[in-house]
């Protein structure tokens, strides 16, 4: 039987967010499996908690930022990288993820 293509999506929509907490937990020190089971588990409880209900996403990136990583970005100075990941107790990868990311939302928004 051939998937519809809302089926598609929304299979896509939960790999996304199971993917994406995965990574977020590597970042923040969390072993493979560890952080494989908690995107499995963010994914699935979102299925069964909203399942069957339509949602419309804001693309507003600002929302999208948090206070924690506004800091980060605020108090790097270009070399603090093992400083900040030791401060906000994340791995140095994670604290380039952040600092990229900021700096790119900062420039489409000039």
């Amino acid at each position: 039987m051939a998937k519809s293509a809302m089926s598609i999506k929304r299979h896509h929509l939960l790999t996304h967010i199971a993917l994406s907490v995965t990574n977020q937990a590597l970042d923040f020190g969390l072993s493979q499996e560890v952080a494989s089971q908690l995107g499995d588990h963010v994914a699935n409880t979102i299925s069964e908690l909203f399942g069957g209900q339509n949602f419309t996403f804001p693309r507003d990136h600002i929302f999208k930022l948090n206070q924690r990583d506004l800091e980060i970005y605020a108090e790097f100075r270009g070399n603090n990288y093992n400083e900040l990941s030791n401060k906000y107790n994340m791995t140095e990868r994670g604290i380039r993820k952040v600092i990229d990311r900021i700096h790119k939302r900062q420039l489409i928004e000039k």
